[in-house]
């Protein structure tokens, strides 16, 4: 589903992506780990070209995301990329329903009547079939960060990426919307998960992709990596979160 070769990132001249190989397969979920600065967010701001890449392919579906493309292809693609952002990135204007209204009708030329039925069958598997008509400013962290997973889902995408979902979530928030993604992973969605919550990985990954300094220095299944992890610099990095 989505294909990494030889992938090269910088910013000036920092080298934020370093010779990147490697890939997520339809109904995988990945969840990419490391210390901060690591390039975790580059990488899956990649995926839907949120970040130009400097050197090499990355494929989505069979399609070569950074080839050249009028905007409105581009915009094609995206449609086709579920994207939840740490910061929710609502509409503040429009109510929760609204939200997950919105593109379907302008992208997909759903009706308001379908669009409406879709929204309300999405906001209800999220648990918010009681707050649609509620806007982002009356709903807590957890439950806009929920609106923003049934808006991305609206657009029927074949894949998913997160980009630290629960790090901008109060504690007692983070666990509503860990599982909101544990049943999109129980139901065959191809994931990408750039998070911190390493029970998450350990419950739900088929794999666990450990970064650092723009590289991927190990793939493993949760069970290998938790348990007897390969490279130093990902035992260092588990050490230190048990420490902590």
């Amino acid at each position: 589903m989505i294909l990494f070769s030889d992938v090269n990132k910088w910013y000036g001249d920092f080298h934020a992506l370093a010779d990147i190989n490697a890939e997520v397969r339809q109904g995988e979920v990945v969840v990419v780990c490391g210390p901060s600065g690591s390039g975790k967010s580059t990488l899956i701001r990649t995926v839907n070209r949120l970040e130009d890449i400097q050197s090499g392919q990355l494929m989505f579906d069979g399609r070569d995301v950074h080839a050249k493309m009028s905007h409105v292809e581009l915009n094609r693609l995206r449609s086709r990329i579920g994207f939840v952002f740490q910061s929710f990135n609502l509409f503040p204007h429009m109510s929760a329903i609204d939200n997950v209204m919105f593109s379907p009708m302008r992208l997909r030329g759903l009706s308001k009547a379908e669009a409406r039925e879709k929204a309300e069958a999405l906001l209800a598997r999220v648990g918010l079939a009681a707050k649609a008509a509620h806007f982002p400013a009356q709903l807590s962290g957890g439950q806009q960060q929920r609106v923003a997973i049934a808006r991305a889902l609206a657009m029927e995408p074949p894949a998913m990426l997160f980009d630290e979902p629960t790090s901008a979530l109060d504690p007692e928030m983070v666990g509503e919307v860990l599982q909101v993604m544990r049943s999109l992973a129980h139901d065959g969605m191809t994931m990408m998960c750039v998070t911190h919550e390493m029970n998450f990985a350990r419950e739900v990954a088929d794999r666990v992709w450990f970064m650092d300094a723009g590289r991927i220095l190990e793939t493993a299944d949760p069970q290998r990596f938790f348990s007897a992890p390969q490279h130093p610099r990902a035992q260092r990095f588990l050490s230190d979160l048990r420490a902590h």
